[in-house]
């Protein structure tokens, strides 16, 4: 019962992309540590957004999510540092060569478009309504990178 569920749980909710290309490819490589680790750092901005609309039903079901547990304005930070830091995870996988340009330019608009949703959110006089495009938002998020991923692949650019 900690504020940092959502991040230890996010571990868990990370392994399925790094199973599944260990399962495709028969090997863990940088990839594959890379998926787990942009699903590991989207967790908690995606989380953290909703936890944010629920309190009132964390706090009655005795849940200690950050907003609870840290206040508004530091879950907000926290969603801010780690979403910096999912858009620099990725990156990297161009960076090595994983992935061409199709991927690299992307990652860059999924990452600023989720970047700029959280500091409207940190920005707003009523956050509500940026807290929930956040997390909509969020929802698409991976789906259309692993996309962008395939098509970089089919394509090649």
């Amino acid at each position: 019962m900690t504020p940092q569920h959502i991040v230890i749980g996010g571990a868990a909710g990370a392994f399925p992309p790094l199973v599944g290309w260990a399962a495709v490819t028969g090997r863990i490589d940088l990839v594959a540590v890379y998926l787990f680790l942009i699903i590991f750092y989207w967790t908690p901005p995606h989380f953290w957004a909703l936890a944010m609309l629920k309190q009132r039903d964390y706090s009655k079901a005795g849940v200690p999510m950050a907003p609870l547990v840290w206040g508004e304005h530091e879950t907000m930070n926290q969603m801010l540092w780690y979403t910096l830091i999912l858009l620099g995870l990725s990156v990297m996988p161009f960076a090595f060569g994983a992935f061409g340009l199709i991927y690299l330019v992307s990652a860059i608009v999924l990452g600023l478009v989720l970047l700029f949703g959280i500091l409207r959110m940190r920005t707003a006089k009523e956050w509500t309504g940026p807290a929930w495009w956040v997390y909509k938002y969020s929802l698409l998020y991976p789906a259309l990178l692993f996309v962008a991923m395939a098509i970089d692949k089919k394509i090649g650019i």
